[in-house]
């Protein structure tokens, strides 16, 4: 019975990440990973970061006063396969709104640009910065807000 029930969990766990992450496909299970795979433990709580987006396909998440940014799915996918990824350095000023100094870019994507691909929402975020005024975050559109505008419709009002 417990097995069954670890089982429904992680499937319904499973199904949670692919809505979160559509274009991620959902973990491994730890029988199926190789020997000598490394499996890491995730002690921040994601369900307390809230996403939010811009017109322009890019999200922001905050923490301490930190805003890690990125560009959406829907983004990624428009722009097909990343090979060249060109960051800011550090403490360059960014005319982004709410945005000050930039604290930290994603060194990983100097290697492996095709993260922002694989993974747009972990992995694959661009810049860290500090927030000038993060109450001009509550301007920008929730997660939900985002995935149910006009932004992401064609013309005749299907997908694009």
């Amino acid at each position: 019975m417990a097995l069954r029930v670890v089982r429904s969990v992680r499937d319904l766990l499973c199904a949670l990440h692919a809505v979160q992450s559509p274009a991620a496909p959902c973990p491994l299970r730890p029988w199926q990973l190789g020997a000598g795979a490394v499996r890491t433990l995730r002690t921040r709580r994601a369900l307390l970061w809230v996403r939010k987006f811009t017109e322009k396909h890019e999200w922001i998440t905050t923490e301490n006063g930190i805003g890690t940014v990125g560009i959406s799915n829907f983004a990624q996918e428009a722009l097909g396969d990343v090979v060249h990824c060109s960051l800011p350095e550090f403490g360059a000023l960014e005319s982004v709104k709410a945005a000050r100094e930039v604290t930290e870019i994603n060194e990983a994507l100097a290697e492996n640009p095709g993260l922002v691909n694989k993974s747009c929402y972990e992995d694959g975020w661009l810049i860290k910065m500090t927030l000038s005024n993060p109450s001009e975050l509550d301007e920008l559109m929730s997660e939900e807000a985002y995935d149910t505008s006009n932004l992401l419709r064609s013309e005749n009002g299907t997908p694009k």
